[in-house]
């Protein structure tokens, strides 16, 4: 078992270093609670993320975050280290399924992200905050036990126990962890029924270079209609500190259906392909050949309903918690972030009280 010391009481285990994972943590940075968070791979922010590549950075997978929210923006903006806080320049307009592009409306809504990334955000999170990190560290199995909670990672060693359980990770995977437990058959039924209902859009991230600067009104493009094979188009070069001047480096996130048809191909292929696309959407032959690209698949990218409400109301009684943007209802980075701060707040009510 894990010791927790510190001189602290009571232990949680936030399962997902995510935004919410995140912000559970900050909202539970100045109470007598010792904080561990578990994650599967080797970086923080989850699917907010942010790669280098050959002088580049850029967020291959949320964008950037909105200021729709006052407490997150206060947070981000007030709270944080400001130091290296960025906007991406330039308004979001839309195209519809024939590939007609027009003028958006959202030219004044502060789309924030950071010089050195959008990962910036969980990590200016978690340095607040007293919480063990642990990191390539995939959780494979949870019990409750003794009125608390246990964790084994996918090996069967055993991850420690703690009093409150966080789970953040997309609705898919927590369903499993939920089919695995051994505890309160009647409740473990109902939240692995609710949570499993909750579908998820998968999303194809090709990120596309050019050893030249396009010269477009707009930072992106949106597909409003749903039913283009491109979703989103943006430009890496209006984030400043993210491209060398007179580069171009294209974020083309593919729909849901066309992601889903080749999630599983080749990488190559993949990009090769979407470059023929956004090329033909942005009527500029040239962007058909990139010099260098890179690839993500989001199989679970973007939430598409809500999960019912009452059977995560009931665990709460047993010290079971849940976030991220499909407990807020949308993929949102800022929805993930509030609702990770919202539940923090309500686990340190509930062992502190």
């Amino acid at each position: 078992m894990t010791d927790h010391g510190n001189g602290r009481d009571e232990a949680v285990a936030i399962v997902g270093a995510g935004a919410a994972g995140a912000g559970a943590a900050y909202a539970l940075r100045d109470t007598a609670i010792d904080v561990t968070v578990f994650e599967k791979s080797r970086g923080v922010c989850g699917r907010a993320a942010t790669r280098r590549k050959h002088g580049c950075r850029y967020d291959h997978g949320a964008n950037y975050f909105k200021d729709e929210d006052a407490r997150v923006t206060e947070l981000v903006t007030e709270d944080l280290d400001t130091e290296g806080l960025a906007e991406a320049e330039g308004p979001v307009w839309t195209f519809d399924a024939d590939g007609t592009i027009s003028e958006g409306r959202d030219a004044d809504d502060h789309k924030w992200t950071y010089r050195a990334g959008i990962t910036q955000l969980a990590k200016r999170l978690f340095d607040r905050t007293d919480a063990t990190i642990e990191k390539s560290t995939r959780v494979g199995g949870i019990e409750h036990v003794d009125g608390g909670w246990t964790l084994a990672d996918t090996d069967g060693t055993d991850l420690g126990r703690f009093d409150s359980l966080l789970l953040t990770p997309p609705a898919p995977q927590t369903a499993d962890l939920l089919a695995a437990t051994e505890w309160n058959d009647d409740l473990r039924n109902d939240l692995e029924t609710a949570v499993r209902d909750v579908s998820f859009r998968p999303t194809i991230t090709a990120v596309l270079h050019y050893p030249f600067e396009l010269d477009r009104p707009y930072y992106a493009l949106v597909n409003t209609d749903k039913d283009h094979e491109i979703g989103w188009c943006s430009r890496e070069e209006c984030k400043p500190g993210h491209v060398p001047d007179g580069e171009s480096l294209l974020i083309v996130q593919l729909g849901a259906d066309w992601s889903a048809d080749r999630i599983d191909d080749p990488p190559e292929g993949v990009t090769t392909d979407a470059a023929d696309l956004t090329a033909d959407l942005l009527n500029d032959d040239r962007l058909a050949d990139p010099d260098w690209t890179d690839f993500q698949g989001w199989r679970y990218a973007q939430p598409g309903d809500t999960v019912a409400s009452e059977p995560l109301d009931r665990a709460k009684g047993h010290d079971l918690f849940f976030a991220g943007d499909w407990v807020a209802g949308e993929g949102r980075v800022h929805l993930a972030l509030r609702n990770g701060l919202d539940t923090g707040e309500r686990i340190a009510d509930r062992l502190e009280s």
